[in-house]
């Protein structure tokens, strides 16, 4: 029988991308879900609409995480909580430092004070390879140094350091969980492979920052599977997990593979507001997976250039969704 068969879930940030694909593994599992998702006027729960028939098994709670007593009702009853609830966006935080600051440090403060008055018996706080910035050494394990190159990194770090005092401090049962740079169906076109992929359908010219950085991509049922793994797995307690695919490829070489697999011919152009102020690009990022594989059992199944055919599919049939000719922070 599965592990998460009838097991009363709280996932935070469901309506995200990430989250919504973590939501869908969970109710093929036969858990019992519960989807928190910021609250909006229009009742919008996000990509969670794009799942299918499964979204009527599931019980949409819609708040917000900064605010502790809703959170203390959302996971009361909870045997796991997946805490992906999140402001992502680097460009953003440059504009907004304060906003995703707050959002990302009280909002996981709340849900580890609510786990812990609750008696949650598992709790997965998911982080991302931003905290480490470029790279000091490769591949990078999770004791590389903490970088804090953008207010969202620092938010994240301080999210992640959040978590673990709580396991220190009061035995909570935490495990931080650290995807790098996860891509595929449902991303919207803030992060770059659906921007390269969404210009490459529709225009000869694609728009860019700086196409030298490289980066470890890892589609996203692998890193939904990962973070389920560790939510499984009590020798995750207490530890920071990476969940990367351990190859690296420059922005530009991407740029290349995607117009190859559109099958199109285009030209770059570097766009300025699209750059990152220099001492805030992330050079290089490149996982060691090895504590995953060891603690956990996860390794990435779907190679990029698979992962990227399937994601430049679902664009193509979901253009509508984007807006190739805009800068989304």
């Amino acid at each position: 029988m599965s592990y998460w068969r009838n097991a009363r879930v709280v996932v935070t940030g469901a309506g995200g991308f990430i989250g919504s694909h973590l939501v869908e593994r969970l109710l093929e599992l036969e858990a019992d879900v519960t989807a928190f998702v910021r609250y909006n006027s229009r009742n919008d729960p996000g990509v969670l609409d794009l799942i299918g028939e499964q979204r009527r098994a599931l019980h949409i709670v819609s708040g917000e995480i900064r605010e502790l007593e809703t959170v203390r009702r959302l996971v009361k009853d909870a045997d796991v909580i997946f805490h992906l609830a999140a402001l992502v966006g680097i460009p953003y935080s440059y504009v907004h430092p304060s906003e995703v600051v707050e959002v990302n440090t009280i909002g996981t403060l709340n849900v580890l004070t609510a786990a812990k008055d609750g008696g949650a018996k598992k709790i997965v706080v998911t982080s991302t390879s931003e905290v480490y910035g470029s790279a000091l050494r490769v591949p990078i394990g999770e004791d590389h140094p903490k970088q804090p190159q953008s207010p969202y990194s620092a938010s994240k770090i301080a999210s992640d350091a959040i978590a673990l005092s709580f396991y220190q401090s009061f035995d909570l049962p935490v495990a931080v969980v650290r995807p790098f740079n996860t891509y595929g169906p449902r991303q919207s076109d803030r992060a770059i492979i659906p921007t390269i992929i969404s210009q490459a359908l529709t225009k000869r010219d694609i728009q860019l920052g700086n196409t030298a950085p490289t980066r470890d991509f890892t589609y996203v049922t692998d890193t939904a599977e990962g973070i389920l793994k560790v939510g499984e797995c009590d020798a995750s307690i207490g530890q920071e997990i990476n969940l990367g695919s351990g190859r690296e490829i420059s922005i530009g070489d991407l740029a290349g593979m995607i117009a190859a697999i559109v099958g199109r011919d285009v030209t770059i152009t570097r766009r300025e507001e699209r750059v990152r102020p220099p001492k805030s690009e992330v050079v290089r990022l490149l996982a060691d997976n090895a504590r995953a594989k060891q603690l956990v059992g996860w390794g990435p199944k779907i190679p990029l250039e698979e992962g990227l055919r399937r994601t430049v599919d679902w664009v193509r049939e979901h253009l509508g969704l984007y807006d190739p000719d805009s800068y989304r922070v």
